[in-house]
């Protein structure tokens, strides 16, 4: 992946403040006069390369004439955040590798939404422990029943930002119907999954569910799954983030951004509608 969630979190923060100074026609010498400090100071907090007090940042946002109170808020809550453990770490840092996955499960946390398409399995955030733990032990061939274990309570509770108050995460998944038919943990885990996965998109509103059938032949997404990143903030652009078996990697290019949204798009047009993905997912689970 390249950047660390904390050094993500730093440049989206950096930028906003670099936005913040050229809209109020501050200089950087001038900036650093405000904080006291070397220019060099705050050319390093621009570019992400260092953080931030939250005294200073108000100092900061105060002289570049934010008065926005939930913007200066959503700043100092990203600042904080840049420089503070994630509860994933603080519980389970020792089973987690640093990497890929943290910096995933950083940018998870702070996105307004999802948007995917899935060809394998279901999506982690809408899957059930016995799913997730079926998925998990195939997967993690060296790890140990109590790894797994780990592995799936902090999957398990991902799923809160489903119902995170007073936003909750927006998700629109496209699953392909091998999703579907692909028995995860036998018939009996995989008709739970199915019926769990209609449960959840009715009872949330912010959830929602499309089914690529079969016969729909060659589509957009044909290549593999994929996932975008969408953030509140204009400072955090969207991501792409594609995963394999041993490494993931974000893409935040403008170029790349627009052509996975239209692929995602197509998908949608070529998907069945959400009523009838829930009907097609309500029959399959029927038939296990």
């Amino acid at each position: 992946m390249g950047e660390t969630a904390p050094t993500i979190r730093r440049r989206w923060l950096g930028r906003a403040l670099k936005e913040l100074r050229l809209a109020a026609k501050k200089t950087r010498d001038q900036a650093a006069g405000v904080l006291d400090c070397d220019v060099s100071k705050i050319s390093r907090i621009e570019s992400g390369h260092r953080g931030i007090k939250t005294a200073e940042l108000r100092a900061l946002l105060d002289f570049y004439g934010l008065t926005d109170a939930a913007k200066r808020d959503r700043l100092v809550t990203l600042a904080r955040k840049a420089r503070t453990r994630d509860w994933w770490d603080i519980e389970y840092g020792n089973v987690l590798s640093a990497g890929d996955y943290r910096d995933y499960l950083s940018l998870e946390s702070d996105a307004a939404w999802l948007r995917m398409y899935e060809s394998r399995v279901v999506p982690g955030l809408l899957q059930t422990q016995d799913y997730a733990r079926a998925i998990i032990r195939a997967g993690k061939v060296e790890a140990t029943e109590e790894q797994i274990d780990t592995l799936v309570e902090v999957r398990m509770s991902r799923q809160s930002l489903l119902q995170r108050q007073p936003d909750p995460l927006r998700v629109w998944a496209v699953l392909d119907e091998a999703v579907l038919r692909r028995k995860i943990g036998g018939r009996e885990v995989q008709r739970e999954q199915l019926l769990h996965l209609v449960e959840t998109v009715r009872s949330l509103p912010t959830v929602t569910v499309q089914v690529l059938p079969f016969d729909v032949g060659a589509h957009a997404g044909i290549n593999g799954h994929f996932m975008l990143i969408g953030f509140p903030e204009e400072y955090a652009p969207d991501v792409v983030w594609l995963e394999s078996l041993d490494s993931s990697l974000y893409l935040e290019n403008q170029g790349s951004v627009e052509r996975y949204s239209l692929v995602f798009d197509h998908l949608k047009a070529r998907a069945l509608d959400p009523d009838e993905s829930l009907d097609m997912i309500s029959q399959v689970a029927k038939e296990l």
